[in-house]
């Protein structure tokens, strides 16, 4: 058996080229390739080469394998497995952006409550030292510190669920993905 060839070839499309098409499922998924999951590197390259087409085009996933490979019930199955695989990497991708937004509404609600400790804090020293370099000092360094304990939820809710969604975005795209099963001719 040859090694497994992947590669992109023009526009909106995905192309795979494989000797047998249980090359991009798991070896060790013990079920029928219709339900088994994709090989990490299958989808690895996959995802990698959709992150590389047009946003804003839907695509297709082409895979290459003999003449014999294509009449099999792998081949016919291959577009709902596919398309269950990667719909469930969406939905794990909208499970960890919900989860994502509880940690941030708990991070704000603990930020927001040091922010107003420390104000309070703040208050208190310059009320028990009077005005003066060492009050102003303290004040000011507490109220760093309640700002500093909003950076992780300003974090989250500006920043870091943008990957997630555009991940989930893109898994649903690929679980949208026309997929064609197309057999080459054999190699000598």
């Amino acid at each position: 058996m040859s090694d497994t060839v992947f590669e992109l070839q023009g526009g909106a499309a995905i192309e795979l080229r494989l000797d047998d098409l249980s090359q991009l499922f798991d070896p060790f998924d013990p079920f029928p390739i219709p339900t088994r999951d994709l090989a990490r590197s299958a989808e690895e390259f996959i995802v990698g080469w959709a992150r590389e087409l047009p946003r804003d085009q839907a695509f297709r996933i082409v895979v290459h394998v003999s003449q014999d490979e294509t009449k099999g019930s792998a081949a016919a199955g291959l577009a709902g497995a596919l398309r269950r695989h990667f719909s469930y990497r969406a939905e794990r991708m909208s499970g960890d952006l919900h989860e994502m937004f509880r940690i941030g509404r708990v991070s704000l609600l603990i930020g927001l409550t040091v922010l107003g400790g420390c104000v309070l804090g703040g208050r208190l020293v310059s009320s028990a030292f009077g005005p003066g370099d060492v009050s102003s000092f303290f004040a000011e360094g507490l109220i760093i510190l309640g700002w500093v304990a909003n950076w992780r939820p300003i974090e989250i809710f500006l920043y870091d669920w943008w990957p997630l969604a555009q991940r989930r975005h893109l898994y649903l795209r690929l679980a949208d993905a026309k997929v064609d099963v197309r057999a080459v001719r054999d190699r000598p």
